[in-house]
């Protein structure tokens, strides 16, 4: 720290480490080599611990296919009829409905007619106002067919006559 050519110590100086003259020994902490972060805080080390961890890693860093067979939620095809005979039945005109849930006329008559697909916060919104579910649980991403393995094969694609 000082730049004196005298014989340095290794020392610790707020956790780092230095090479210190015996004069600036004195603001730094005997250096010990540390041979894992557990021992340094006092704890000692249980291999059954770490091999624990490390296989939670290696079960959290393993690739996994996105395209397997898995369920989704998707809107209904027929989500804008859905939407207007749950309004009705509550017995309210667009212009009424719309002020209920703070939303225009117009963009509610585009998704009554299936001309506007809702985003996921207007679909929580509608579905919460008439109490009705728009979206259903879809199968998504089985295998297309064909081969021994059951991955899809060229003929998967081709058009038949």
């Amino acid at each position: 720290m000082c730049g004196k050519e005298a014989p340095t110590r290794p020392m610790l100086v707020e956790g780092i480490k230095l090479s210190l003259c015996p004069d600036c020994a004195k603001f730094g902490d005997e250096y010990k080599s540390q041979s894992s972060p557990l021992e340094s805080k006092g704890a000692p080390v249980n291999r059954t611990v770490i091999e624990a961890r490390l296989q939670k890693r290696e079960k959290r860093m393993q690739t996994r296919d996105v395209y397997s067979s898995s369920t989704s939620l998707e809107l209904m095809d027929d989500y804008g009829r859905n939407i207007r005979e749950a309004r009705e039945a509550k017995g309210m005109d667009l212009e009424e409905f719309g002020k209920s849930i703070s939303e225009k006329k117009g963009i509610l008559a585009k998704i009554e007619a299936n001309d506007l697909i809702p985003d996921d916060k207007m679909i929580a919104k509608l579905e919460k106002a008439l109490g009705i579910k728009l979206r259903e649980q879809v199968q998504t991403g089985g295998p297309i067919g064909g081969g021994k393995s059951g991955t899809p094969t060229l003929a998967d694609f081709i058009k038949k006559k």
